[in-house]
């Protein structure tokens, strides 16, 4: 019996069991779906925790303050002074290799006001290195050149959040926001980045290092109260560069052996690290649990077939009895059952991309429709019709000619 007669007998056999037919294939289609969707959702966690660190910059240390003792017990980070304008110049000196840039950043939050309104939002003080560091543009105008970065003069480059809340709908560049009362022109507005591990990036304006110092510390100091950004040249070289680091800080700042770090150096991407890791096994999980159901829906095929055997036991014996083969037979109930589980799986598909775009939508992460697993899923799925139908077909053409045709259904 040729395939094309094979198919079509099968098509026939489930067709005039439409209802059973569609029950049946639902395991199949909840299994294939569940699974897709886990997948993708899975990928769509992971890029958004990477974007979010992507924001920090690339491949970027941060250089803090150190923990401040206190008759025994020890200040938060950051509370003591250790790090100095002088540190900063070495660091941009070029003598670790490893380093790209250097930018210092000194923050606060105030209050801001533009004609119209006011808004509570963070002022960063940092030179035009710090743009470079975070691959920051501007939208609209500019961020600091290196002249106007190391200036004091009053100017801005205000995020999309501010944007939005001083100005609503009008055009801010050129317009003039209030910082502590002084005046300052904005002369860009950044792209915006949206979320970040502190919360909203785009709520945020940006000065010149110096004129923060002047207006906003009211005097010059020493110690750089905030971090200093450090960008590496690769992000392979973070032990090496944090190594280093450490070493000329301990050397600059005099320290002895059994002395501890009065600094303290992060990078982020072991914290993106974790983050990913930790989602990837969550995603893991619901997927194996996903793949589950995926074999609750091959019991139910192997199930279905069974019944479709006994109910058809007369027609096999007449079958038989007019020259089909047991292999004929076999294999007939091998198609319609890999029939059943492969447009399961197709349908599987659609619902799988359709649940992995609304989990995209619902939680603000980039659609992902991974083709491989797809592909693996659907192979999956056919194996699935193969091996949970192989002993129903068996079965059916073991059977009696003359004993099927005595059955009475």
């Amino acid at each position: 019996m040729s395939v094309l007669t094979t198919l079509k007998l099968a098509l026939r056999a489930l067709w005039r069991n439409k209802v059973r037919s569609m029950l049946t294939m639902l395991g199949i289609v909840f299994g294939i779906g569940a699974v897709i969707a886990m997948v993708a959702g899975g990928q769509g966690a992971q890029q958004s925790v990477r974007e979010v660190f992507q924001n920090l910059g690339t491949n970027v240390l941060i250089v803090t303050n150190g923990a401040a003792p206190s008759f025994g017990a020890s200040g938060g980070a950051g509370s003591r002074q250790s790090l100095t304008w002088n540190d900063l110049e070495r660091l941009q000196s070029g003598e670790i290799t490893s380093i790209r840039w250097v930018a210092p950043v000194l923050q606060t939050k105030t209050q801001v006001a533009s004609d119209e309104t006011n808004w509570n939002t963070s002022v960063v003080g940092t030179t035009a290195t710090w743009f470079k560091i975070r691959s920051w543009e501007a939208a609209k105008g500019v961020v600091f050149d290196e002249d106007t970065g190391n200036g004091t003069g009053k100017i801005a480059v205000i995020g999309a959040t501010v944007a939005k809340q001083l100005f609503a709908s009008s055009d801010p560049l050129g317009q003039t926001i209030r910082i502590n009362g002084q005046p300052y022109e904005i002369v860009g507005i950044l792209a915006s980045k949206g979320q970040g591990p502190m919360g909203d990036t785009d709520d945020t304006i940006v000065v010149p290092v110096k004129t923060y110092q002047q207006k906003l510390e009211k005097g010059v100091a020493n110690y750089i109260k905030g971090q200093i950004l450090v960008s590496m040249v690769s992000d392979d070289q973070a032990d090496h560069t944090i190594a280093a680091i450490s070493a000329d800080l301990r050397d600059w700042h005099k320290l002895t052996a059994s002395q501890d770090d009065d600094f303290r150096i992060r990078n982020p991407a072991e914290f993106a690290k974790a983050q990913q890791d930790s989602t990837s096994r969550i995603a893991t999980l619901l997927a194996l649990v996903a793949a589950v159901s995926l074999f609750v829906g091959g019991i139910g095929v192997m199930n279905i077939m069974l019944v479709s055997v006994i109910e058809r036991t007369r027609e096999i014996g007449i079958r038989m009895a007019v020259g089909a083969k047991p292999i004929d037979v076999m294999t007939q109930f091998l198609v319609e059952s890999l029939v059943l589980a492969s447009v399961g799986g197709l349908l599987g598909l659609a619902v799988g991309a359709l649940a992995a775009k609304y989990m995209a939508g619902y939680f603000g992460w980039k659609m992902f429709f991974p083709a491989t697993t797809a592909a693996i899923a659907f192979g999956v799925a056919g194996g699935v019709g193969v091996v949970f139908g192989l002993y129903p077909a068996i079965r059916a053409s073991r059977l009696d000619p003359i004993t099927a045709l005595r059955y009475e259904t």
